[in-house]
């Protein structure tokens, strides 16, 4: 299925054309709900902290968890203290949920996760976001929030929109849901704040002359999955890599676009005997897994591992990457930052 979707969103299949009532409606729908918000029929919620919303126009992947793993370190290392909200997608919380190390990833979703895995940030994961950060702020000492995901979730008062363009897919047809890969027009371009491209080549998007910022995903050393157990964070392997970079290798992915791992790992010398995609956001079967791993060792990423970690064999290895902006961006975003926060205060 998720096959097909690609092809008809990035490939030029003819079904596009049968599903084109269909992203009319949605369109509707979408034009609708946006406008209960502009005449305030619908509430948008104001925080006493800036708020900054990293998500995309686009469904599927394009680099929004190591771009807000990014911002936390950047935020971080100018003296703030970030925390994260998310919805959680893949977990089953009811109602708002803080996020540790130790929480499942079938629990509060694998991004969340991974994110605080990584880091150790605050978090809370929640369908409805304004309550999710309520929380945060009322549970942790916080000074700016980070929304992982929630461009179209305008209940969410924010003062930073940040989206992700993957460099390679870009757009698509350009079509709206279910036809195209976008959630919304790329008329909403045009409100966004900063524009961060995964992977180049970088563009001037709109009239204003916007440019993309390009962000490399640069991998670090391998880890053992089975490593995750521990509240610390697993050492890198750089022997283990050696190895892994010598002998054949299965390596499989559930993120957005799968191929582009798989193309990185090519690309720094891995030798893959067999590569295996599944959806975004899948739930492993243990044994399917082993079986993968009964003649290879096992490659995944990052946000395969924590869903893996409680059932992991010796063999099983993951490649975290780390997002590289230029200093530029982060000249810009901290300067934007600093003004908001004077702001804040003055309210």
């Amino acid at each position: 299925m998720q096959n097909w979707i690609n092809q008809v969103w990035y490939q030029g299949h003819w079904a596009k054309w049968f599903l084109l009532p269909l992203s009319a409606l949605f369109w509707l729908i979408s034009f609708i709900r946006r406008a209960l918000f502009s005449l305030g029929l619908k509430s948008t919620h104001t925080l006493p902290v800036p708020v900054v919303v990293v998500g995309n126009i686009t469904a599927g992947g394009s680099g929004k968890t190591p771009t807000v793993i990014y911002l936390i370190n950047l935020l971080r290392a100018n003296g703030l203290k970030p925390g994260v909200v998310s919805r959680g997608y893949g977990g089953k919380i009811d109602g708002v949920a803080s996020v540790t190390p130790l929480s499942l990833a079938a629990d509060v979703g694998d991004e969340p996760l991974m994110i605080v895995t990584r880091t150790h940030v605050p978090m809370v994961v929640g369908s409805q976001r304004v309550l999710a950060a309520k929380k945060l702020l009322a549970d942790f000492d916080v000074d700016v929030i980070i929304c992982d995901d929630g461009l179209q979730h305008y209940a969410l008062g924010r003062d930073i929109e940040i989206a992700l363009v993957d460099g390679g897919r870009r757009y698509g047809n350009e079509c709206l849901l279910p036809a195209g890969p976008l959630r919304e027009g790329l008329w909403r371009l045009n409100t966004i704040d900063w524009i961060i491209n995964n992977g180049g080549p970088v563009a001037s998007v709109n009239s204003d002359n916007l440019t993309e910022h390009l962000m490399q995903l640069n991998p670090a050393p391998v880890c053992q999955v089975q490593s995750l157990n521990s509240v610390l964070l697993p050492p890198e392997d750089t022997d283990a890599q050696l190895a892994l970079q010598q002998a054949p290798i299965t390596a499989m992915a559930g993120i957005g676009n799968p191929q582009r791992f798989f193309d990185s790992l090519a690309e720094q010398g891995y030798q893959l005997k067999q590569v295996v995609a599944f959806a975004d956001h899948q739930a492993y079967d243990k044994h399917q897994l082993i079986a993968l791993s009964r003649d290879t060792p096992l490659l995944m990423t990052e946000k395969d591992a924590v869903k893996c970690r409680d059932f992991a064999l010796p063999n099983w290895w993951y490649l975290p990457v780390n997002a590289k902006l230029s200093t530029e961006f982060d000249t810009q975003f901290m300067s934007r930052m600093t003004q908001l926060i004077q702001l804040k205060k003055e309210i």
